[in-house]
């Protein structure tokens, strides 16, 4: 028999973004949100087999609803595992973990893939992490896009790939296949996508194949690119859609900073190697001290809080104004345990004078000392998309002219320069002694005037609160 007898194409050509997400949910007991505001409208759930056959059409094969844009979850699983026998990592736990991934995909997005490191060819050296270097390549065969029915074959598109190595990482730790998993449990549309796992044949460090973004992260972007207030904030929405998408998957970002926030066709989030659940009672903060980039940690969390989905707006705040100030948040002073204290009593980078009202006071929203008072990140998103239109217009063409007038170069070069203990990768802190957190007087006059707050410390400031450094750092 002919297998390609009466097999029709009978998917949607696409899928409504507006309406619909492009891939099903699949639903668990106790996987729903902190609230329910957050519950997004477009999500597909597995069981509602109306909305998937509105969404996404019928499968040609076995005539069920799709799970996704040209995708059926049960069909690809049999191809799938019809070709387990094929292929090997060499290590029984990464197989097992990718034949898990590729059998419940529910959409080209969701599955893994084992890519021999000499499938990519023009591996150039790119950046150094907090946990490991980065790497580009082409990888010429490319990802699983959809099975084309009528030819019975993959369809496969060329790629350019981010290789991203965790260092000693030989021996497949938990921490690795953590943050490959947390790609597979989040809606990715601006998070960035994995395509599987590879290794280094000469160090043996297990990497990471991720979507390449060629306009790197948002601080280079900004520093050496001109954007205009409505790409900004176009490109902010994303970013917001990004981070609800996080939260709705009931997941905190938990290291969210503007060096992992990456540009190219889209503005995707990256680095989710330290997404935890929101209710995650393991976490052990102040024994263990926490990872992060002091200028965009919530002041909760420096006093050894649990992280919750309240410090990720706090740390959307801080990198919404600098995408907006273009300027780096702190850079001219050290990241230490002064700077701490000044954040807990209330300090904040400026918020450039021009900044539309609406939106300066939404970045102080979202960086309020009180986590409580911190929009949720679907209010957040909402708020982006509304104030947009009703900002006024001599306001964002204001803003146009004064931040061309900010670019000059004598004041591009002060943004770029940064005082040498002004550290933006992740790492280990440790402090003691904090204050209660408390909004500073300009914090809490912001919403009554858009201007700039200079809140920057003086030296005066930091030899007061560095006298006592040793003795409250570990």
């Amino acid at each position: 028999m002919n297998p390609k007898k009466n097999k029709r194409n009978l998917w949607k050509k696409s899928v409504d973004n507006d309406k619909y997400q492009l891939h099903v949910t699949i639903s668990t007991i106790g996987s729903t949100t902190e609230s329910a505001e957050e519950i997004d409208d477009k999500i597909v759930y597995m069981e509602d087999l109306k909305k998937r056959k509105q969404a996404y059409g019928i499968c040609g094969e076995c005539n069920e609803p799709g799970t996704g844009w040209c995708w059926c979850q049960p069909c690809n699983a049999k191809r799938f595992k019809d070709n387990f026998k094929n292929w090997t990592s060499g290590n029984k736990d990464i197989d097992e973990f990718i034949q898990q991934s590729q059998l419940n995909a529910v959409h080209y997005m969701k599955y893994l893939e084992w890519i021999p490191f000499e499938n990519f060819k023009n591996i150039t050296y790119i950046t150094r992490g907090g946990f490991g270097k980065i790497y580009s390549a082409e990888w010429p065969e490319g990802c699983i896009t959809y099975w084309n029915i009528e030819n019975q074959e993959w369809v496969r598109y060329s790629k350019k790939v981010a290789l991203k190595s965790l260092d000693n990482s030989s021996c497949i730790s938990t921490e690795f296949l953590n943050e490959i998993k947390t790609h597979l449990q989040i809606y990715l549309y601006n998070v960035i996508q994995c395509y599987g796992i590879t290794q280094d044949p000469n160090t043996k460090d297990y990497m990471m194949v991720l979507e390449y973004c060629e306009d790197g992260n948002l601080r280079n972007y900004y520093l050496n690119n001109e954007s205009d207030y409505y790409s900004k904030i176009n490109e902010l929405q994303e970013i917001a859609r990004g981070l609800l998408d996080i939260h709705n998957s009931g997941k905190v970002h938990k290291d969210f900073h503007s060096g992992n926030i990456l540009l190219g066709t889209f503005t995707l989030i990256s680095d989710l190697g330290m997404c935890q659940p929101a209710n995650n009672e393991k976490q052990s903060v102040k024994q263990e001290g926490i990872y992060g980039v002091l200028p965009y940690m919530a002041p909760e969390v420096l006093r050894g809080y649990q992280y919750t989905k309240a410090s990720d707006i706090y740390s959307f705040g801080i990198m919404m104004n600098e995408f907006i100030s273009e300027e780096t948040p702190y850079n001219n002073i050290p990241h230490n345990h002064a700077l701490s204290i000044k954040i807990c009593k209330g300090l904040r980078p400026n918020i450039f004078k021009y900044t539309p009202k609406l939106h300066a006071d939404l970045i102080t929203k979202c960086w309020d000392a009180k986590a409580e008072n911190r929009p949720t990140a679907k209010e957040l998103y909402q708020e982006l998309e509304v104030n947009f239109f009703y900002e006024d217009s001599s306001q964002r063409k204001e803003y146009n002219d004064k931040i061309k007038l900010n670019r000059t170069s004598e004041k591009r070069s002060s943004n770029i320069q940064t005082h040498p203990q002004a550290i933006y990768t992740s790492r280990l802190l440790n402090f003691k002694n904090l204050p209660e957190p408390v909004n500073s007087d300009a914090t809490k006059t912001s919403s009554l005037r858009s201007e700039c707050f200079d809140c920057q410390l003086d030296e005066l400031d930091l030899n007061e609160s560095d006298q006592d450094e040793e003795n409250n750092t570990e």
